[in-house]
């Protein structure tokens, strides 16, 4: 039995749609940090410190700072948080070292970790904004538009971005559902948009929890939920998804795994994804979803298609993993950097034992 209409009203009716408001208080002292920056003009909340089950009191807040001109920003807070900069050769070298080793090295973001503000321990990335939003939507490193994929706390948005992340949204679903069988659950679903950003994360191998993904799902469940539930309608209403429930009130989904299904998937991924699986699969031309004639990559099966974009995400991952890490001890120093490796070495050892 197909549903289309009748599958957006089931959906709607077994989806909790949970809105997240904050307090003007509990707003202020998230937001106290922001005061003593130079302006920017969008930050994010990510992190351990989001988990509502998260009772470690000692873990860092972490934020993603985007400002227009980063090198000017650096210079300013600088001057205005000299101490914020842990290692005394960015000190020394000054903002155009600090962006210089950003860009160069890393993937375009410069990290403050350990910086203490009233009784809590704050961590914060710093990107040029036109580089968070073609990562948004091109997943040119995906690092971060892979935490985007997951539930954050935004505290100012100046520019949109939190509306240009629904195009992030729905490559995620798109990626999950080539990689997920015909049938799974809602928490499968889930569960692989998560993992997106972890596959060939070097720091997967030693450094972070081997349970990670599980515990964002499960404790951040209905975030999840809100967030993926106009993507997966959408797929509903195009008859590639079919809904039912079972006994202990887990959603079970039935996808379209045809050619046909399969092209409509890879089309919906970032036009980088699908670039490098053109060169890879072939191309040909063929109407897009407007009408338009555009090149699409060939679908020979649904196989080999997600086993290509798998290996292409693995590797994009791995590289930006790597270049952040190198790129983080030259910026953070020896010292704090083996405090920061230390703090997740331990996470994970006590996940294995």
């Amino acid at each position: 039995m197909r549903y289309g209409v009748e599958a957006i009203h089931y959906l709607s009716s077994i989806f909790v749609l949970v809105i997240v408001n904050m307090d003007n208080d509990n707003r202020h002292e998230l937001s106290g940090l922001l005061k003593t920056l130079p302006p920017i003009d969008f930050c994010f909340m990510y992190g351990s410190s989001l988990h509502p089950n998260n009772n470690d009191k000692s873990s860092m807040i972490d934020y993603i700072l985007g400002v227009s001109d980063p090198q000017q920003w650096h210079s300013e807070n600088l001057q205005l948080n000299r101490d914020h900069y842990a290692s005394w050769l960015m000190r020394l070298g000054g903002a155009r070292l600090v962006t210089g080793v950003a860009d160069g090295i890393g993937v375009g973001v410069h990290f403050n970790p350990f910086i203490t503000y009233g009784d809590k321990m704050y961590k914060y990335g710093v990107v040029r904004v036109d580089d968070l939003i073609q990562d948004i939507l091109d997943w040119k490193t995906f690092y971060l538009s892979g935490r985007l994929q997951k539930p954050v706390r935004v505290l100012v948005d100046n520019l949109g971005i939190e509306h240009k992340n629904s195009v992030n949204l729905k490559s995620a679903t798109s990626a999950a559902l080539l990689l997920l069988p015909s049938k799974f659950t809602e928490e499968d679903l889930y569960t692989k948009i998560c993992s997106l950003s972890y596959m060939g994360d070097l720091r997967m191998f030693f450094a972070e929890d081997k349970n990670k993904v599980k515990k964002i799902v499960q404790g951040q469940y209905n975030l999840f939920q809100t967030m993926y539930k106009s993507c997966i309608e959408d797929y509903a209403s195009k008859e590639l998804l079919r809904f039912s429930s079972s006994g202990n009130n887990q959603v079970h989904i039935t996808q379209d795994c045809g050619l046909s299904a399969t092209s409509t998937l890879v089309s919906s991924l970032p036009g980088f994804i699908r670039s490098e699986m053109g060169i890879k699969l072939g191309e040909k031309m063929g109407p897009g979803e407007t009408g338009q004639i555009i090149s699409k990559v060939v679908t020979g099966s649904r196989q080999e298609a997600a086993e290509c974009m798998q290996k292409i995400l693995r590797k994009k991952v791995m590289v930006s993993s790597g270049r952040q890490a190198v790129a983080g001890l030259l910026t953070v120093g020896a010292v704090h950097g083996a405090r920061y490796l230390a703090n997740k070495v331990k996470k994970a050892w006590r996940s294995w034992s």
